[in-house]
């Protein structure tokens, strides 16, 4: 199972959704847990007035995200969640150790 993690470091989960302008992608596979590889999208978070949903940047960064069964991240705002739900990938707020959490996540999805 893939999983798109929002982290400055690699290590912790510790990154906005809206601040990322790159996922981490990790394959899980029962207590298994292995970096796949690294996939830059567009930062959703611009605070641009003419654009506050950024609909467009969601489009970018749901195609970015095929195969992934799930997004971890710090923290995540409604309309990047709903878009995320549509498109079958669902997004989970955590904290912490990035291969303690996906293994946690894998074993209730």
């Amino acid at each position: 199972m893939r999983f798109a993690v929002a982290s400055k470091d690699g290590k912790e989960i510790n990154q906005h959704f809206g601040h990322v302008e790159r996922f981490l992608i990790y394959e899980v596979d029962g207590d298994e847990v292995s970096f796949v590889e690294e996939r830059a999208v567009e930062k959703y978070c611009r605070f641009d007035p003419d654009h506050p949903l950024r609909s467009h940047t969601l489009k970018g960064t749901a195609d970015v995200l095929a195969g992934c069964r799930a997004v971890v991240c710090s923290m995540i705002g409604e309309a990047p969640k709903i878009e995320l739900e549509r498109i079958g990938v669902e997004p989970f707020v955590v904290e912490g150790d990035i291969a303690t959490a996906l293994r946690d996540l894998a074993k209730v999805l």
